[in-house]
């Protein structure tokens, strides 16, 4: 697997993920039913953040990550990040490949921590593998998700130093 910048021509081939991704209810607060280039606003970042694609040997995309300053200005020495894995690839190590090569990223560009600011928990994977990766839950904030399959379930804060 390699993981490189993402191009236009993965971001059409990610744009399925997305869109079932998000549609599933259970990891995203983005808005359902965005067009090609309305999703594209909410993933694909600009510098000084990078949005990255994961692709397998045989040129398969397996997922993307998107990493960057979690906050402007005053916050900006903390990255933050988000994952998406194509269902095809889940369980394959893409989303730990991922999450180490973000962390690499922010601390080559000189970031001091990563914050995620809104992990489901319900996701007990991605709770987990961010946990492995050094993360710790600071906070849950209460019913701040409405998850298609649970209701209302709290949203983790996760953080750890580079």
């Amino acid at each position: 697997m390699i993981i490189r910048e993402i191009t236009e021509a993965d971001w059409v081939a990610f744009f399925p993920t997305f869109t079932e991704v998000v549609e599933a209810g259970e990891t995203y607060a983005f808005p359902v039913g965005l067009s090609l280039d309305e999703a594209r606003g909410w993933w694909v970042e600009q510098p000084p953040a990078i949005t990255v694609a994961a692709v397998g040997d045989d040129g398969e995309l397996l997922g993307s990550a998107k990493t960057g300053p979690n906050r402007p200005g005053r916050g900006s020495h903390v990255a933050t990040a988000s994952f998406m894995v194509t269902s095809a690839a889940r369980g394959r190590g893409v989303g730990r490949a991922l999450g180490e090569w973000v962390l690499g990223w922010a601390r080559e560009q000189g970031y001091a921590a990563m914050q995620f600011n809104a992990v489901v928990e319900t996701n007990t994977v991605a709770v987990k593998l961010w946990q492995d990766l050094g993360f710790t839950v600071i906070g849950t904030v209460p019913e701040a998700f409405d998850s298609a399959p649970h209701g209302r379930v709290g949203l983790h804060v996760m953080h750890r130093h580079l």
